[in-house]
């Protein structure tokens, strides 16, 4: 189809599926159609259309009007896949957050999932049940179902018993035409026969085809023996006679080329509760792989594998114990992990494997540990080693990750010549780990895609590797990261031309039409592997070091309204590129877009920092680009920072009038008129609603309570700004500000308080290093620290802190000496011990603050609140709550977007608790539960203890 016969069709299409769907959730801008056709792989095609979808009834539609209009259709979950099998230039079909329904059946023996639920979470719902599901890849925290589902992942400790294929129960799935079909209905089984006769028709012939063909019957048991998802589910043919059951496990690992699974339910796994870890180090990888085959015989329950390429990757890191660094350059390591239901079990297994080990020298002892910490500790060097790669990688590089499978008594000579491999080709930095157990190695290395000579290296060395895999020892090209379009050339060759064929009856089965994932899995294209590579340009120090593997995406509070930091580094790039080479196709537009959807809505709360393997903080970007956009406001920043004192009493003030106003309007004009001044100044001025805070009294007018003299002070007390300013709404039962609450829970517990003096010329600074005012923002923070000292005799008199963002601010910039106590922990050792409590049936919501996270303090604040309350309420899928200082204020649909999924969860909670009064306005408005400070319910919940 020609180019402009294509461009038509496109269009028709679109103007059928906007009489049907919001426009607004159908995209083509250059933004956004770049930022989200952006998946993990080193591929990259440009949609013309972006369509977010809420339901099955959208996909059946738009599967129609694809058919009726020749349009091509590749769905996307969460974009973690590393082949290239979620990227697309025709029409991209993205799940919005509706796909989150599941059902717990059989007390956790099975689950039934939407797939746009993160694997990390299905996981959570089945650990009241010490169940889990099968796969478990590394990607877990951030891929979602229907991801993990159409790529069949593995992971670590499913090898090839616990992978989709093997554990799922039933499917709910959508055909290219349009048809759905419910393994778990018997009669959708029946109607589905009636409507697809030809289908069936074709499925029964290859099943029995195969089944006739001995040869080819016993070479797809062979291939299935090891982890493969090298081309189609072949193994359903052989495995199933029904051809319904056939077509559900043709579906997984089909990465959508047939069809759109709308619903899996999975048969689940025991979660062992008894597990022992172990580091095995060894002379040279020869020996380490002959370790491996001998512990195939062995009750473990991981295997996995680590060069000393990989391991000097992450020695360097002060969590590595320091006898990584003194490993030779042959050394080679297994991490093992047993895992069973009691420790006799555990203990007889563990001797089980120490018999199977006595055979080999190992350079430390063989011990196995029990702690959680050392397992973790071991864990994260296994974990550590992809990002590791990416985190050293020369500017301008790419990342690559393969994956192959060998039959594990053949793993030791395999993983020879592989290395040898990277020599021939120059791969020097290239690493080798997986999941030994299965056979299953992957191997890191960095590839300039920008130079055609780099590039045809890239092609040499991929054509030696499928030699070697499949030639050599007829292992899989991909063992668990799917075909994608990386392989999809490659297929017959692992194959052979019997079992390709067969193949592509499959596609044209259940596609004819060719609508669904063009060039992926099959193709005639024999180019298609390094053909639309993607540009990794130098764009800023801050993100160079990025991979794009989407890690960070889950907790960003904008994942849902506009980029993510994946997202916003990929535009980033992409201006840099245009900027660099002069090109500007439409550098303009991107650039305009890019401050609402990348700068204005970023949250800068951190914590994707915290994810990413690498640890990148989108954030400090987005204050940078503020920084530059702000510099014009200098004169305004210094002016704020010199005088804060005016600024809190004009805070205060404007509160204050706003408090009249609301007395004098009444609620419903003061929004409407707050909602037309708000849109008038371009969101200057604040959007009023009902948990709005009202104004807080003067600190001179409660200090009296804090009269205590320096040599009687226990505790400075610093209040923060926010504290000191606002009170609770209007609307709140409760009127006291959390200064006052604060001041006199410590006199109700006998707690010696001491204000900061003259404290309202004082703030950490946050404010102004939000906006990119780092040298007004750190002249602030200077004169606090200088104050702080002072008050608090050097330090030797702890200073308390009322909220966790000003904590986690203090604790990065101020003199170490200045001893900080954060709420929560001046509660929990403080309070706590000094008060009579007295816990509450009352179900009670938490929410955990960005802050309270970075400062590693989210379960402390769970247990404290347990300690006041029966029933606790950690609401899913809410991590940072995007009130990020006063963006709820000027830019509320952030807060309103981050925390769209509340209200449903808390409902029946009476009140909320938090620990930073900013968040709790957001929270109290989009909960409709007053949240508060964590020290207003402890105050409800105690009394001073009785005197003796």
């Amino acid at each position: 189809m020609n180019m402009i016969l294509q461009d038509q069709c496109f269009s028709a299409f679109v103007a059928d599926l906007e009489q049907h769907i919001d426009p607004k959730r159908i995209i083509s801008d250059p933004l956004r159609t770049l930022a989200y056709g952006t998946d993990a792989s080193f591929y990259r095609l440009i949609p013309k259309a972006v369509i977010d979808v809420d339901n099955e009834q959208e996909v059946i539609l738009i599967l129609t009007l694809a058919q009726r209009h020749h349009v091509h259709i590749t769905f996307r979950a969460a974009g973690t896949s590393l082949s290239g099998q979620a990227v697309t230039d025709g029409v991209l079909l993205r799940l919005s957050p509706k796909w989150d329904h599941y059902e717990v059946l059989n007390d956790g023996a099975q689950l039934t999932l939407q797939p746009g639920i993160i694997g990390a979470k299905a996981n959570r719902i089945l650990a009241p049940f010490a169940r889990k599901i099968g796969p478990d890849p590394a990607s877990i925290n951030t891929a979602k179902i229907g991801g993990i589902v159409a790529n069949n992942a593995s992971g670590m400790c499913c090898g090839t018993a616990q992978n989709s294929y093997q554990t799922i129960a039933s499917m709910r799935l959508v055909l290219a035409d349009g048809t759905v079909l419910d393994t778990s209905n018997e009669q959708s089984r029946r109607d589905f026969c009636r409507s697809q006769p030809a289908l069936i028709a074709s499925i029964e012939a290859m099943r029995d085809a195969v089944m006739a063909n001995d040869a080819l019957r016993q070479r797809i048991q062979k291939k299935f023996s090891i982890k493969n998802t090298t081309g189609y589910s072949l193994n359903a043919l052989i495995d199933f006679h029904d051809p319904i059951d056939i077509i559900q496990h043709l579906l997984v690992g089909s990465e959508g080329t047939l069809g759109f699974v709308s619903e899996v339910t999975y048969n689940t796994v025991t979660e062992h509760a008894h597990k022992a870890s172990a580091l095995l180090l060894f002379a040279d990888i020869e020996q380490t792989s002959r370790a491996v085959t001998a512990l195939s015989e062995a009750p473990v329950a991981a295997v996995e594998l680590m060069d000393r390429a990989g391991l000097r990757c992450v020695e360097d890191n002060p969590a590595m114990p320091a006898y990584l660094k003194q490993l030779s350059d042959d050394a080679a390591a297994l991490l093992v992990e047993v895992r069973a239901n009691s420790e006799a079990e555990l203990d007889a297994q563990l001797q089980q494997v120490h018999t199977a080990l006595l055979p080999f020298e190992t350079l430390q002892e063989k011990t196995f540990t029990t702690d959680p910490a050392t397992c973790q500790l071991y864990w994260n060097i296994r974990k550590g080693l992809f990002p590791a790669v990416g985190a050293v990688r020369e500017n301008g590089t790419t990342v690559i990750i393969e994956d192959v499978a060998f039959p594990v008594e053949k793993l030791a000579p395999a993983v020879l010549e592989l290395q040898n491999l990277f020599n021939k080709y120059r791969y020097n930095e290239a690493i080798i780990f997986g999941h030994a157990l299965a056979g299953n190695l992957h191997f890191v290395f960095t590839q300039n895609f920008t130079d055609p000579v780099e590039v045809q290296r890239y092609a040499d060395f991929m054509d030696d590797v499928c030699l070697l895999v499949v030639g050599r020892y007829d292992g899989s090209l991909k063992a668990e990261h799917g075909t994608g379009r990386n392989m999809a050339p490659f297929v017959e060759m692992e194959w052979g031309k019997a079992a390709y064929d067969l193949m592509w009856q499959i596609k044209r089965a259940f596609d004819p039409n060719g609508v669904l994932n063009p060039d992926v899995i099959l193709t005639h294209n024999a180019r298609a592997h390094i053909e639309n590579l993607k540009p990794i340009p130098e764009a800023a120090p801050l993100i160079d070091r990025c991979i794009e593997c989407g890690f960070c995406e889950p907790v960003c509070p904008s994942r849902h309204l506009t980029l993510t930091p994946r997202q916003r580094i990929v535009v980033m790039r992409e201006l840099q590129r245009q900027q660099r080479e002069g090109k500007q196709d439409n550098f303009t537009q991107l650039l305009d877009d890019y401050q609402y959807m990348g700068v204005d809505t970023c949250a800068a709360d951190g914590l994707c920092s915290q994810a990413c393997p690498v640890g990148i903080n989108t954030g400090d970007l987005s204050r940078q680009l503020r920084s530059q956009r702000n510099k014009k406001y200098q004169r305004s920043a210094n002016w704020v920072a010199d005088h804060f004192a005016v600024v809190a009493a004009g805070s205060r003030s404007a509160l204050k009038l706003l408090d009249i106003t609301q007395h004098t309007l009444g609620r419903s004009k003061l929004s409407a008129l707050s909602k037309a001044v708000h849109t008038i100044t371009a969101k200057k001025i604040p959007l009023w609603h009902d948990a709005m805070p009202s104004a807080a009294r003067k600190l001179a007018t409660v200090s009296a309570a804090a009269a205590i003299s320096s040599s009687k002070a226990e505790v400075v007390y610093f209040p923060s700004c926010a504290s000191r300013t606002m009170a609770p709404a209007n609307e709140d039962s409760e009127q006291r500000s959390l200064v006052e609450v604060t001041l006199q829970l410590a006199k109700k517990a006998a707690i010696e308080l001491q204000l900061l003096p003259q404290l309202e010329q004082y703030c950490c600074g946050m404010p102004l290093e939000s906006k990119g005012h780092f040298a007004q923002a750190d002249c602030m923070r200077a004169r606090l620290n200088q104050a702080l000292l002072a008050a608090s005799d050097d330090g030797r008199i702890p200073v308390l802190i009322d909220t966790s963002p000003c904590v986690f601010r203090m604790q990065q910039q101020l003199d170490e000496r200045i001893q900080l106590l954060d709420p929560i922990a001046f509660a929990s050792q403080q309070l706590l011990p000094r008060l009579e409590v007295q816990r509450s049936p009352e179900p009670l919501a938490v929410h955990v603050t960005c802050s309270t996270t970075k400062l590693g303090q989210g379960q402390d604040l769970i247990n404290l609140v347990k300690a006041l309350s029966e029933q606790v309420v950690v609401p899913e899928d809410i991590s940072c709550c995007g009130f990020a200082g006063d963006k709820g204020f000027v830019t509320p649909e952030l807060n309103a977007s981050a925390l769209a999924p509340l209200k449903a969860q808390v409902q029946h909670c009476q009140q909320g608790v938090s620990t930073s009064r900013t968040c709790e306005i957001g929270l109290s408005h989009h909960s409709g539960i007053p949240y508060r400070g964590v020290f207003y319910l402890l105050d409800q919940r105690s009394r001073a203890k009785a005197v003796p």
